[in-house]
Parts: C-alpha cells; sequence; structure tokens
C-alpha cells in the first residue's frame, strides 16, 4: 500500500443470500483528501461503508492506512434514551481517566463547548449531527467515515456541516469519506465523487465529474441535480446577504 493512500479497496464484492449488492468495487482514496460518495437509493452505499468497516462480510480486500472514526446514520440511534451528551461522546473512551477532557476537547471543536451536561433529546438535529461527529474524533482518527450524517439536518446546518469538516481535513489532515444524498453539496464541498450504483461507474476530482454524465447512468438522480442549482440559490445567495449586512 502506497503511503500517500489512506483507503484502497481491491475487487470488494458483497451477497446478501443471492443478492448481489457490490460488485467488484476498486478505488484508492488519497490521504488528506475529502471524497463524497452518491448514488440512488438501494446502490450500496452504505453497505460498501459496512464491509469497508469490516460489519458486513466480502470478498475482495479492503486496507485502512490510520486510525478510523466513523459517524453513523444518524437516525441509527434513538435520543429517547435518557443520555447526556458527556456520557454519548465519551463511549469510545470511556475506560481512560481523562474522558472528560477529551469529551470537552472535541465538543469545543465541532462549536458545542459547554454541551456536555445536556440531554441528547434535548438536542436540535443539527447539535446530534456535531456531537456524533464530537465521538468520532475523540478516537483522533486519521480517517473520518461517515454515513449519511446529514439527514434530518436542515439545508443551512448541511452547510456549515460540511465547512467543518473541510476544516478538519485541512487542520489535522484527515481523510473524509461520506456518503451522502445531497448532490449540490457534494459537488460544492468535496475534492473528489464516486459515483456507485452496485458498481463503481466514476471516481475522479470533481471538476472531472459531469453532472450530465451523471444524470446519464443514474436517472433518479434528476432531482438531485436540480438540488445543486437550488443550493447554488439558497446557500450562495444566504452568503452574500451575510457579507452585505
Amino acid at each position: 500500500m502506497k503511503s500517500d493512500i489512506a483507503i484502497a479497496v481491491k475487487d470488494l464484492s458483497v451477497r446478501f443470500n443471492d443478492v448481489e449488492i457490490l460488485k467488484n468495487v476498486s478505488f484508492e482514496i488519497k490521504k488528506g483528501t475529502f471524497t463524497g460518495l452518491i448514488g440512488p437509493n438501494g446502490a450500496g452505499k452504505s453497505t460498501l461503508v459496512k464491509a469497508i468497516l469490516g460489519f458486513v462480510e466480502h470478498t475482495g480486500t479492503v486496507l485502512l492506512n490510520g486510525r478510523v472514526g466513523y459517524v453513523p446514520q444518524l437516525s441509527s440511534f434513538s435520543r429517547e434514551f435518557p443520555m447526556t451528551v458527556y456520557d454519548f461522546v465519551k463511549l469510545p473512551v470511556r475506560s481512560q481517566p481523562n474522558w472528560k477532557e477529551k469529551a470537552n476537547e472535541v465538543l469545543k471543536e465541532v462549536g458545542l463547548g459547554g454541551f456536555g451536561p445536556k440531554l441528547i433529546g434535548t438536542l436540535s438535529g443539527g447539535e446530534f449531527q456535531r456531537v456524533s461527529l464530537a465521538r468520532a474524533l475523540i478516537l483522533e482518527p486519521e480517517i473520518l467515515i461517515l454515513d449519511e450524517p446529514e439527514s434530518g439536518v436542515d439545508e443551512m446546518g448541511k452547510a456549515k456541516f460540511y465547512t467543518l469538516l473541510n476544516d478538519l481535513k485541512d487542520r489535522k489532515q484527515i481523510t473524509v469519506f461520506m456518503v451522502s444524498h445531497d448532490i449540490g453539496l457534494i459537488f460544492e464541498k468535496c475534492d473528489n465523487i464516486m459515483c456507485l450504483n452496485k458498481t463503481l461507474h466514476c471516481h475522479g476530482p470533481r471538476q472531472n465529474v459531469n453532472l450530465e454524465e451523471v444524470k446519464r447512468m443514474f436517472g433518479q438522480f434528476d432531482i438531485w441535480i436540480r438540488g445543486l442549482h437550488h443550493y447554488e440559490t439558497e446557500h450562495k445567495g444566504s452568503e452574500r446577504d451575510e457579507h452585505t449586512q
């Protein structure tokens, strides 16, 4: 494995019973980059993430060059459970005597300093999103893998989250690999784009991935491509308004 590669996947395939979920997926992701994975529903995106993390059986090889932090889909955890933010964030390091110091540090890093005693059930979608990120960061990862972490978060909250991820990538040289349905933000914020529909259809710098080609391969992407224009109108318009105030 080359020293500048963070994730290397070769001929990865997944079958559940007789159903082929992923077929011969191969790619490499360089260290310190932000890669967005897109694809229609049922394309196998979450299965690919779980295979990379070793959560599902697969054929082929996966090599990870560094410590991994994982942010699952927000819906995978019930916020009705009576748990504080401290309890949630400290889980990966709960046996360490300095867990509280580490928790405060990562909460501050995601803009939630002082949130430790709050119950997670009282948090907004965007706040819980950042708390989930803090839990992954407490392991001091070199690779950050996120599975649709922006679901249930409003549009401006999503944009701020992507900005936070880019900041972490630049300051700490963390490699970010994220599954998303938000085509607009993926094309705006990521360095590289991967298109998956059971097998890999494209992978490269965002400027080399043509939206119309993506639309031709994935008919369901039409509404997401229109979403890109919505992003440019709503988000960039809001940024201009903030600068003129």
